[in-house]
């Protein structure tokens, strides 16, 4: 328990070490062709430079591509164009990042919806963490990105390398708060399993008790 707990401290100490990173005005600035309107979320100049023979997979200096950074800029329609034209849903960028993940993380739930009607994978392993967007989306308590994650398919006990699953995640390193109880709510009632333990032996009901986090420890048991 001990060593689970100074885990999560160190985590949310460190996270910004691992945190995604749109890109800088630095980075914007240096922009031209698919990645300037990717991120000004200009539709038909998109198509027009992918007819022209522009790659929709370049990568700018920190692996971007063009469909990330219209992931991060919020473009759903410069992410539909970039899609249509050939690009690569599933690429990571530096930092092992997809366009879904991002799209969780920002608590995006149309872009979720979105990315993967496109062909982002809800399985695929992101971050640094080896984990998911639905454990991405359950460590911020973004329930309605939850639901979504779910009903498109993403595997509920999916154990990243801190062994925790968004179950886990949800209570230790959310903050026993309306939206990380719904996001447990969520997760429970869509058959997450309950008994996987951290590396420690400890279940996510186990975190729940010593947290004091009632309402959570109600769900779990």
């Amino acid at each position: 328990m001990l060593r689970s707990l100074i885990i999560a401290a160190a985590l949310s100490l460190s996270a910004a070490a691992f945190a995604q990173t749109a890109p800088s005005a630095s980075d914007i600035a240096s922009y031209s062709g698919l990645h300037l309107a990717a991120h000004e979320g200009q539709v038909a100049e998109i198509e027009s430079l992918i007819a022209a023979g522009e790659d929709p997979n370049m990568r700018d200096r920190s692996g971007r591509t063009p469909a990330h950074i219209a992931a991060f800029a919020s473009h759903d329609g410069a992410l539909t164009a970039l899609a249509t034209g050939g690009a690569d849903m599933n690429a990571l960028e530096n930092r092992a990042y997809d366009v879904l993940t991002i799209a969780a993380v920002a608590n995006d739930p149309e872009l979720v919806s979105l990315a993967m009607e496109l062909g982002n994978k809800p399985d695929l392993v992101t971050s640094v963490y080896d984990g998911t967007a639905l454990i991405a989306a359950a460590h911020l308590g973004h329930h309605e990105v939850v639901a979504r994650l779910i009903a498109g398919g993403a595997p509920l006990d999916h154990v990243n390398n801190l062994e925790w699953t968004a179950l886990i995640e949800a209570v230790v390193l959310g903050d026993g708060g309306r939206d990380h109880i719904r996001t447990v709510e969520i997760l429970v009632k869509a058959g997450a399993d309950k008994s996987i333990p951290d590396r420690d032996g400890v279940t996510a009901l186990q975190h729940a008790q010593a947290r004091g986090y009632e309402e959570m420890v109600m769900l779990l048991k």
